[in-house]
């Protein structure tokens, strides 16, 4: 059992998953938002019936599943409706994070949070001991979501301001990875705060 939960957050395209799995490869359990929030909207689930309730049947695919694609083309295009379909998903992938990452084995684990700052920070996840940011300029953001979904700087730039901004991610940090590097860099900025987190899960359970 984890006593101690580290949340991992960034903006889209700044390395969240690179850093990950690194911390997986030192045998730190992470538990991640976005699997979360797919089961929170699986076929059959309550979820997926209460998305369905308040968009209608045009969000799902022709297998039943959510249209992923749809979806999300239509929640970057209307703030409302991306809060509303917010308020189905968070509760259900907060309460997935938490029961995984306090199942885990070893002295720490990881929550990795894309939209921790959006979705409350630290009031809607206390049970957080600490914040790592992974952090890049909007210039490097935006060159990395178009070489990576093959998509035009106009939808870039539309996700990049659909989430907090650097600031705002900053101000919730404990610690901080700047990833505007080779991502073999990242090796040793993992290997140093896996000993710090280590050590401070060890004076938590003490």
């Amino acid at each position: 059992m984890s006593g101690f939960i580290i949340g991992i957050t960034g903006g889209v395209a700044a390395g969240k998953s690179a850093v990950t799995s690194r911390f997986q490869a030192l045998d730190v359990t992470v538990a991640d938002a976005d699997l979360a929030a797919r089961d929170a909207v699986a076929p059959g689930s309550d979820g997926l019936a209460e998305v369905v309730a308040a968009f209608g049947t045009g969000v799902l695919a022709a297998d039943g599943r959510l249209d992923r694609a749809a979806m999300r083309a239509r929640v970057f295009a209307d703030s409302a409706a991306r809060a509303r379909l917010e308020a189905i998903v968070h509760p259900r992938v907060r309460r997935q994070l938490m029961a995984e990452c306090e199942a885990a084995p070893g002295p720490y684990a990881i929550a990795a949070i894309p939209l921790l700052a959006e979705g409350g920070g630290r009031e809607a996840y206390p049970w957080l001991d600490r914040i790592l940011v992974v952090d890049v300029l909007p210039e490097t953001q935006r060159r990395r979501l178009t070489a990576r979904d093959g998509i035009d700087v106009a939808l870039a730039e539309r996700m990049i301001a659909a989430q907090a901004d650097r600031r705002e991610r900053l101000a919730i940090a404990d610690d901080v990875i700047v990833n505007d590097g080779p991502v073999e860099a990242l090796d040793a900025h993992v290997a140093a705060l896996d000993r710090r987190y280590r050590a401070l899960a060890a004076t938590h359970h003490a």
